[in-house]
């Protein structure tokens, strides 16, 4: 009995465990948030526009799905670190500081999920009827007319799918953020990285276990919720 009320208080969380997973959820809504307009600018440009350097930018925005996570980090250490190019011009201009920061955390989940939200979105910008904006231009509809009430809209799918597994990818993300935010608690402990810090401490097993199976729910909610939903928009669509 005593054995399994030691599990059982192992399996209870701490206020740092709350706090953890309410930050994921904070850093990844940031994320999300800064990230999601870029990719569909990006994935427009990929999708409808021809250029030179069109292999080159795909290739930069795809980079972070097959280098280390760490090396991502490394990467924006170096360029928004308080001494980088980035980073020293936002700390002497603007007083911000990224490196060691939430926001840090929120910027390292975005480069990580970009790649993501801009694949989902440029697939569903593919997909659309060039007929139908062809059939806009020609009864005069300018390009913003016809982005905003033609394109967007056919493409929301793949726009409101790329953002929720976005999310969902910046829940796990541990590589990235530990390298360029570290792991401070109330600051830039997310859940992965309180998993990794349960699991360090002795006899952390217990909560190593509780916070990886919120971990798995949230995951699979979002995996559900973007399936759904996807779903539910191609049937509005007539798709």
């Amino acid at each position: 009995m005593a054995t399994r009320g030691g599990e059982m208080a192992g399996l209870m969380f701490e206020a740092e465990d709350w706090e953890a997973i309410r930050l994921t959820l904070v850093v990844a809504a940031r994320a999300v948030g800064f990230a999601l307009p870029l990719a569909v600018l990006t994935a427009g440009v990929l999708a409808r526009t021809r250029f030179a350097g069109r292999t080159v930018l795909n290739t930069l925005v795809h980079l972070p799905l097959v280098l280390p996570p760490v090396v991502t980090g490394w990467l924006l250490l170096i360029v928004f670190g308080v001494r980088g190019p980035l980073g020293a011009w936002l700390n002497d201009w603007f007083g911000m500081r990224l490196v060691f920061t939430t926001n840090g955390a929120s910027l390292a989940c975005a480069v990580m999920t970009f790649p993501v939200m801009v694949r989902a979105i440029r697939l569903s910008l593919e997909a659309v009827d060039p007929g139908l904006e062809a059939a806009a231009l020609g009864l005069g509809a300018g390009w913003f007319d016809r982005m905003v009430n033609i394109t967007l809209p056919l493409a929301s799918p793949g726009i409101l799918v790329g953002g929720i597994v976005g999310y969902a990818t910046c829940l796990g993300e541990f590589g990235a953020v530990i390298t360029f935010a570290a792991s401070i608690p109330g600051e830039t402990r997310t859940l992965p990285l309180a998993i990794y810090a349960a699991l360090q401490a002795p006899g952390g097993e217990g909560r190593a276990a509780a916070l990886a199976l919120v971990s798995l729910a949230l995951a699979l909610a979002g995996l559900l919720l973007s399936e759904w939903l996807g779903r539910g928009l191609n049937r509005v669509l007539g798709r």
